[in-house]
């Protein structure tokens, strides 16, 4: 009897341990909805090194209207890529100041191609394919987001 419940305090201890791996747990983001000129767009916040590393991997759908946003704590040189990324993706980048620098059309789970920013960016905005080709979005278009979501 003392084995049986030495046993099952063990399994219970150990039970949430299991099934935690590297992308096993969800990540629950903050939502927010910012604006890229007059267009608004309900987007997870990842501003942390976890969340910016897990990104929208594993997603089977998404909204129309939904996404992802990046933000990093210093502005730099920042590249992407669809590793584990299920879905098409089109991403942009802005500057510290908030002005679009590029978009780029991203094919689902692929590891050869990066998509680079052309200049330092704080900012990536990542949305469903041709979001904002079909919204007239384009280079020097301002994102507007509430100042407390900062990179970490």
């Amino acid at each position: 009897m003392k084995i049986f419940r030495i046993s099952l305090f063990f399994l219970i201890l150990l039970s949430p341990i299991a099934g935690w791996g590297e992308y096993n747990s969800p990540l629950y983001l903050e939502k927010t909805t910012i604006y890229i000129g007059d267009h608004p767009l309900l987007v997870e916040v990842a501003n942390t090194d976890e969340s910016r590393q897990r990104g929208l991997m594993f997603r089977k759908k998404m909204g129309e209207n939904e996404g992802m946003i990046f933000i990093f704590p210093n502005e730099d040189y920042v590249s992407f890529w669809m590793k584990n990324t299920l879905i098409p993706l089109s991403i942009a980048y802005f500057t510290r100041d908030k002005k679009l620098t590029d978009t780029y059309e991203m094919a689902p789970n692929q590891t050869q191609v990066l998509y680079h920013s052309t200049k330092k960016v704080m900012y990536a905005v990542e949305a469903n394919p041709r979001w904002f080709a079909k919204r007239g979005i384009g280079k020097d278009a301002v994102l507007k987001i509430e100042g407390r979501f900062v990179g970490k």
